[in-house]
């Protein structure tokens, strides 16, 4: 028996037996045999006889309604994640707040307190207050699910998406990548033709998956008023509607090309059955946000937590005798100067940080960020974020926790609150944040994503194609809206 299973293997090697694409071919070989002696013996139903899933695909499937009402659905989604989330994210800053303020004032001063109060609960505090909204996303999401409705986005989109070379399981996929690239990419395996899962599996990083999230809310919070469309419709909604319509963009425009350059004569198909509409399963539904919720928390929340204590680590000490050099020239810049205390405070605690050892990486990094509008701060958060997208926060939080002698403002405040110390002028202007978010909605920074693209293309030659591709891109993207908008 052991010989026999090895010669198999030995075969299925040789000659590129693939399982999943002989099982499906064999599928749609029968589909193709019965189908039609099905059609020429059952007559359609009257139609008075017609379901209430029948009359409502009339309308939900349609060729011209059915994409509108998708979009509109989608726009909902997001005006619900922007306004029911407002109240309580300002409750968990304004929590996390209060504990630090507790913190300072309850224990004695020292690098302990400070590393609690500026490293754990500012990466803490981070991480949690975007729970609302993650948990909003995946509610709305996992009901469409439920009663039936995305299998019909996949229909819909099927011819649509093959003009791209990807087909209707692409959506899945695509779908898939608002919540996270990784189970979204291994959800190719369902796509038999290898193109158009190549080419799905490339392009998926482009959508905006839920560690994008934070990042979006700070820096849309910098870049659009917040002030309502024709007194319904919140503008930083659709602002964050339209990030992720850019990530669609991006993602179907680089199928195209890949499209052009990756030459296949296999034909294409989509075998999909439509379930009827029911009823969501609240248990599913329930089950579904709490598995994505803490997944967010106890996974990306662990990275997030411990880059945050090591960049605190980094930003509190620096090289020889930097640290008291800051201090000494702050003293007497003070002196000159005549500043007040508070002035002091702020100068000296943005010296110190910029003579640490994170100031020493972001001066390194500078020159190459500086024409997107960052400063090395940003760039520090950009070099910590290639761990995981969210890790962006948790970095800025440490960083303006540190590097701000104001103990009790929140995140927000604190990046609305910095200056360019050469011009004056805030680091967070419009032209700076959006040049920002259209880097993180464009480049691939997440190792774990390439790792799973290594093992289900077999090569590192396909990740490191994306990886670079995707950042270039970005680069360009982000210089481009920098230089126009400033």
């Amino acid at each position: 028996a052991e010989t026999l299973k090895n010669q198999l293997l030995d075969w299925r090697e040789r000659f590129g037996f693939q399982p999943l694409a002989w099982q499906i071919e064999d599928t749609f070989r029968r589909y193709d045999r019965f189908v039609p002696i099905i059609q020429r013996n059952v007559h359609k139903q009257a139609e008075a006889a017609l379901s209430l899933t029948d009359r409502l695909d009339r309308v939900l499937v349609h060729r011209i309604w059915g994409p509108v009402i998708f979009f509109l659905l989608m726009a909902l989604v997001f005006q619900a994640i922007y306004a029911w989330a407002e109240y309580p994210m300002s409750w968990i800053e304004s929590g996390f707040g209060w504990l630090s303020e507790l913190t300072r004032t309850h224990l004695p001063a020292g690098w302990l307190t400070d590393l609690l109060a500026d490293g754990l609960l500012a990466g803490l505090g981070g991480v949690l207050v975007f729970i609302p909204q993650i948990a909003i996303l995946f509610f709305l999401i996992t009901l469409l699910e439920e009663v039936g409705y995305m299998a019909r986005a996949v229909f819909i989109f099927d011819k649509f998406m093959q003009q791209f070379g990807l087909n209707g399981r692409s959506v899945v996929a695509l779908i898939s990548g608002g919540a996270c690239a990784i189970p979204a990419i291994m959800s190719t395996r369902t796509i038999a033709h290898w193109k158009e899962r190549l080419i799905t599996i490339l392009v998926t990083p482009f959508i905006s998956c839920s560690a994008r999230i934070p990042v979006y809310t700070v820096l849309i919070g910098f870049a659009v008023p917040a002030e309502t469309v024709g007194g319904v419709l919140n503008l930083q909604g659709l602002a964050f509607m339209g990030l992720y319509l850019l990530g669609i963009v991006a993602a179907l425009g680089s199928a195209w090309v890949l499209k052009l350059l990756l030459k296949s004569s296999e034909p294409s198909f989509l075998m999909l059955e439509l379930p009827t509409y029911k009823w969501p399963d609240w248990r599913n539904v329930g089950l579904t946000i709490w598995e994505k919720v803490s997944a967010f928390v106890f996974e990306a929340g662990k990275v997030i937590i411990a880059i945050s204590l090591v960049l605190w680590v980094l930003a509190s000490y620096g090289p020889g005798q930097a640290m008291q050099e800051a201090e000494r020239n702050t003293l007497e810049t003070a002196a000159a100067q005549n500043l007040s205390p508070h002035e002091r405070d702020n100068l000296l605690a943005a010296n110190r940080l910029e003579a640490s050892f994170a100031g020493q990486i972001g001066r390194f990094m500078e020159p190459a960020i500086q024409p997107l509008g960052f400063d090395w701060k940003i760039g520090i958060a950009l070099l910590t974020s290639f761990a995981a997208r969210e890790v962006f926060v948790g970095t800025m939080a440490t960083i303006y926790s540190v590097g701000s002698a104001d103990d009790y403002a929140t995140l927000r405040q604190k990046m609305a609150q910095a200056r360019n110390p050469r011009t004056g002028q805030p680091v967070f202007t419009v032209a700076t944040s959006f040049s920002l978010i259209i880097f993180y909605v464009l480049a691939l920074q997440c190792m774990s994503t390439l790792a799973v693209v290594r093992r289900e293309t077999g090569s590192w030659k396909w990740p490191l194609v994306q990886f670079f591709f995707m950042g270039g891109l970005a680069w360009l993207g982000s210089f481009v809206t920098y230089q126009l908008l400033s």
